[in-house]
């Protein structure tokens, strides 16, 4: 029997809605360069999925958030979902108030607030963790 061993990276990601609009970011690094993508990244050694999300969303777009106002959207971990080898996200939804504004930090090239039903092509499987947040924010409670 043969033994095959795969690293796998943990990283988190954040849609983050303001007026029925999603804070997307530039990417600035391969891969996907120029593309749309949501704030997110690694989950440091030590840190939670959630602390790493609101963390990342603050590094990349300024906004800042509590943890625990993130909701869990999703575990996304289709082993083709990223290029560079295997990622596994937890991704997480908050609304932010009507005046939140956000400015380009980090990993990010720019930002942006698209329409949660038109963000167009986005980078890796992150229009199917859009599509999974607004389906949940349009849910009743």
């Amino acid at each position: 029997m043969t033994e095959t061993f795969e690293t796998i990276r943990y990283t988190a990601d954040v849609v983050c809605i303001r007026n029925g609009a999603v804070l997307l970011i530039e990417r600035g690094w391969p891969p996907h360069k120029g593309q749309f993508a949501l704030p997110g990244g690694h989950v440091d050694p030590g840190e939670t999925s959630r602390t790493a999300a609101a963390r990342e969303l603050l590094e990349e777009t300024g906004v800042h958030v509590d943890p625990w106002d993130l909701t869990l959207i999703g575990i996304y971990d289709t082993p083709d979902r990223d290029p560079r080898g295997r990622y596994v996200t937890a991704a997480y939804l908050v609304t932010v108030p009507a005046d939140t504004t956000a400015q380009a930090g980090d990993d990010a090239a720019a930002v942006r607030w698209t329409p949660l039903d038109d963000t167009g092509c986005l980078a890796f499987d992150h229009g199917e963790i859009v599509a999974a947040a607004q389906h949940r924010h349009n849910a009743p409670f």
